[in-house]
């Protein structure tokens, strides 16, 4: 398949190898002059970034870059953020980068024109301010295929001090437009590429699982399911071997691209116990968030296999497992794991139990297990722990 294409959901998404290229005019067709491209540190020094700012600038846009997003974000990256934006006199901005650049791009278009302390939007938070105000122009362009965040509607950003996470929401904050570029992603490493990988398997699984009547993101998670399925390793692959701009590789990075955006949108239904876990494991190890998942996704799909017996069957036919079961599906998860590199626990990750109950403590507080499909308890926390402490 080649070609650019151009949907809605309702993100207006341009998909498609050189879609970066379309970045300028939808900037200038929506008034922006001064864009400000957010990005990660390391992202920063890579040409691709420089790239783009001169393609900003040849087609007559002022474009300012703040490369100050570094690991899981936290809110001072923001705060930097927003007085880089202000600096530059900037009108829009272009998050580029994984996750954690995009979630903190959308956390400053929130914080240019509303008062107060970031914190005081967090979701849920009794009292909590109103998102009401004026949000700048908002692109969001994708490096990796994990969080989706750019086609999310909220903003995961950890307290500087105590790395707690907190999630602000609103449909305000979806991207005005994506750039998902396949080429952008063509240079992750393996381990990189498998991470982000995993992520986004456990976002289309924990979405298809969790309660509640939501069919359409049924449906879009198990499409996304069997894109990631068959691309998966292959990306890795192709990873390993330092393969270039190949219409195969290019091909299964847009899948994965596609399958990635399609967890975040799934995940509107609601996530599980595997985020919960991974959360807490960010808060307290700092624990790369798509690693955290895909090192406790099959434990915890073990653990709630007897509460969606006919989800895991399906799931376990689409993704093509020996067994067409729920523990078929487990086993096949454990499988993926092994073949892209992906540490089998906690202990094979390097990790030590010293500090088992301050991760079943933060994991009980993280909202995300409440639509788990099997309840979890203080015990399930600490026993799903110390199974993955065990590997």
């Amino acid at each position: 398949m080649s070609g650019i294409f151009r949907y809605n959901f309702p993100t207006t998404i341009h998909y498609g190898a050189g879609a970066r290229a379309r970045i300028a005019d939808s900037l200038k067709a929506r008034g922006a002059v001064r864009p400000l491209i957010v990005t990660d540190e390391g992202l920063a020094k890579l040409p691709l970034v420089g790239e783009l700012q001169n393609d900003l600038v040849r087609a007559g846009l002022n474009a300012g870059l703040f490369g100050g997003v570094a690991g899981n974000p936290v809110k001072s990256q923001v705060t930097a953020g927003v007085e880089a934006y202000r600096a530059h006199g900037a009108d829009a901005i272009v998050g580029l980068g994984g996750g954690a650049s995009v979630d903190v791009a959308k956390a400053i278009a929130l914080m240019v024109a509303h008062p107060g302390d970031l914190f005081d939007y967090e979701d849920e938070k009794p009292g909590a301010r109103p998102i009401d105000q004026p949000i700048p122009i908002f692109f969001a362009v994708p490096t990796t295929a994990g969080t989706g965040s750019e086609v999310g509607r909220s903003t995961v950003v950890s307290d500087d001090a105590t790395h707690v996470k907190k999630i602000i929401f609103s449909p305000r904050l979806l991207a005005l437009e994506v750039f998902a570029d396949p080429e952008l992603t063509l240079g992750l490493p393996a381990g990189v590429t498998a991470a982000t990988g995993l992520d986004a398997i456990t976002h289309l699984v924990e979405a298809r699982i969790a309660k509640g009547f939501q069919p359409l993101c049924d449906g879009i998670a198990m499409e996304g399911l069997r894109l990631a399925a068959a691309n998966l390793k292959q990306c890795v692959e192709f990873a390993r071997a330092k393969t270039g701009a190949t219409a195969e590789h290019i091909a299964a990075r847009g899948a994965m691209l596609n399958a990635s955006m399609m967890g975040a949108i799934a995940f509107q239904k609601g996530l599980g116990v595997t985020h919960s876990l991974a959360h807490s494991l960010s808060t307290v190890h700092d624990l790369h968030h798509g690693l955290a998942n895909g090192i406790m996704i099959d434990y915890a799909m073990e653990f709630n296999a007897s509460a969606a017996s006919e989800a895991f069957v399906l799931m376990a036919e689409t993704v093509g497992a020996k067994q067409k079961s729920a523990s078929g599906f487990v086993e096949w998860l454990k499988q993926l794991k092994a073949e892209v590199g992906l540490p089998a626990g906690l202990k094979s990750a390097g990790l030590e139990a010293t500090r088992l109950e301050d991760l079943v403590k933060f994991a009980e507080l993280d909202v995300c297990h409440q639509l788990n499909p099997r309840p979890v308890e203080t015990a399930d926390f600490r026993k799903l722990y110390e199974a993955a402490f065990a590997a």
